[in-house]
């Protein structure tokens, strides 16, 4: 909400019959009343109840898995990134091969129930034992 006028609160305003302008001028508020007390504020809700809590806590121990999981997708695009780099160059680094059959054998089953991140992470790991397989590294 915005106030205008000559009465809003925090206006300066020159007393009557002085300019605004020179290098005389002074300063003078438009009321000279005493500070407020500041309002008392509510005090803190509670949480609902047990079941907000463990509601919380159910979340708080799914979040590590996901986040391990989301980590290691992660790692296998940079790698598959360094194989395309490699591709590219004309030779495949045998460290970055190393490195991608060891993080897809680091692959736990997937307890969480984000059907839409384990789908991702299988597309994923299918991609990277394609590359494997093309390069000869990958024999199930």
């Amino acid at each position: 909400m915005r106030i205008n006028g000559p009465n809003r609160p925090g206006s300066v305003s020159s007393p009557t019959g002085t300019k605004s302008s020179g290098s005389g001028a002074t300063f003078a508020p438009t009321t000279a009343d005493a500070p407020k007390p500041a309002a008392t504020s509510s005090p803190a809700q509670s949480i609902g109840g047990l079941d907000a809590l463990l509601a919380l806590q159910a979340i708080a121990s799914e979040l590590p898995d996901r986040r391990k999981a989301v980590r290691r997708g992660h790692a296998l695009l940079d790698v598959l990134d360094e194989v395309k780099i490699g591709l590219l160059d004309g030779g495949v680094p045998a460290d970055a091969l190393d490195r991608l059959v060891t993080l897809l054998a680091e692959r736990e089953a997937d307890p969480s129930e984000d059907e839409g991140l384990t789908a991702l992470l299988d597309d994923i790991d299918l991609r990277a034992r394609v590359e494997l397989a093309k390069l000869g590294r990958y024999g199930d």
